[in-house]
């Protein structure tokens, strides 16, 4: 099969904002103590707040905490009015009108604390920390999971996290996705992490097990614009060049074997949109196995998405020097491809 190339996006330039991570679509609740430094503030409603909307009115007399925040107060009935559960943000308060919030810390508040755990090091120096990241484990602080993550291990494991922004994390993988991450340990690497993604300077391989023969060209460069689904926002799709809220969105995918069930792919990353790999394979009409938000289903035991990310390579962000870290596909990987009859044999051409 010859080299292809698919493309209907415009191949120009991208910027990555490094705030524009992915975020992991799971919704599991993650349990937390929100009561245990809880502080009762009391108040009065004064004249000039007659008639004011309740979440408005608390949000003028107790300045420091937002409205959203409130609202959510009221909502868990942390809020009394005149010794009466308020739930309702919209309710009309009279000047008089005696008010009792306990100011419960959020699961946010909280989430940004340091966690100890083991974390697997590939490399480590004053400015990088590379970590093979396990399938299951969520990298940073979001809903459902505002505990447990990189992120709170990153900030038990030096110092240093708590000065940088998401503890010196720059790129994200999905909690199901197992493999190598970058992440950086002081501003001058986060920094120079930053502008060399953007510049597509860290060249990043993943390998993936896709449902399916396959059938098209043994080399495909698959450059198509990525946007969340309209249908379901859980989701991400290949959008039209045109489409509003699409994004540059290129992948180069090369087989590795295939068989009647399932084909073995390395997928070389040119930009890094949330699940790009999962929706480009699927896009194709090869989704991943084990991945059901795109299609997927579980096989061989891979009852996770099969994708791994291999290979990172990169010129040292302070000094330059060339650096190149491979980590193996996990146990669970591996039993699958055994499984399936796919040969892997951890090389990959180009």
């Amino acid at each position: 099969m010859a080299s292809e190339i698919i493309s209907t996006g415009d191949g120009a330039p991208i910027s990555i904002d490094p705030s524009a991570f992915e975020v992991d679509e799971s919704v599991d609740d993650a349990g937390d103590d929100s009561s245990a430094a809880a502080e009762l503030r009391a108040c009065e409603v004064p004249a000039e707040l007659h008639r004011w909307r309740a979440d408005r009115a608390l949000a003028h007399l107790i300045p420091e905490f937002s409205r959203s925040y409130l609202q959510q107060l009221m909502a868990d009935g942390a809020v009394t009015l005149q010794g009466a559960p308020l739930l309702k943000a919209a309710s009309r308060l009279s000047a008089g009108d005696r008010l009792a919030v306990e100011l419960r810390p959020t699961p946010q508040a909280q989430s940004f604390v340091a966690q100890p755990m083991a974390l697997d090091v590939v490399f480590e120096d004053d400015h990088l920390l590379v970590v093979h990241k396990p399938a299951g484990l969520v990298v940073h602080p979001a809903a459902g999971h505002w505990s447990g993550t990189l992120l709170n291990g990153l900030l038990a494991h030096h110092a240093g996290a708590a000065t940088l922004p998401r503890a010196g994390i720059v790129h994200r993988l999905d909690k199901d996705t197992s493999g190598l991450m970058l992440v950086a340990k002081s501003r001058l690497a986060m920094e120079a992490l930053v502008r060399a993604i953007a510049a597509r300077e860290v060249q990043r391989e993943y390998l993936a097990l896709a449902h399916g023969a396959w059938r098209v060209a043994s080399v495909l460069d698959v450059d198509q614009p990525i946007g969340r689904d309209v249908n379901n926002r859980l989701r991400m799709a290949v959008l039209r060049p045109d489409a509003t809220g699409g994004k540059t969105a290129r992948t180069t995918v090369t087989l590795l074997d295939t068989q009647t069930q399932a084909s073995l792919v390395a997928c070389k990353l040119h930009t890094g949109r949330t699940h790009q790999i999962r929706v480009h394979l699927a896009w194709l009409g090869y989704p991943l196995v084990g991945d059901a938000l795109y299609g997927g289903r579980v096989l061989w035991g891979m009852t996770r998405q099969g994708l791994h990310a291999r290979r990172l390579r990169l010129a040292h962000p302070v000094n330059g020097a060339p650096l190149d870290f491979l980590r193996e596909p996990p146990a669970d990987f591996l039993q699958a491809l055994a499984q399936s009859g796919l040969h892997y044999n951890a090389v990959i051409p180009g």
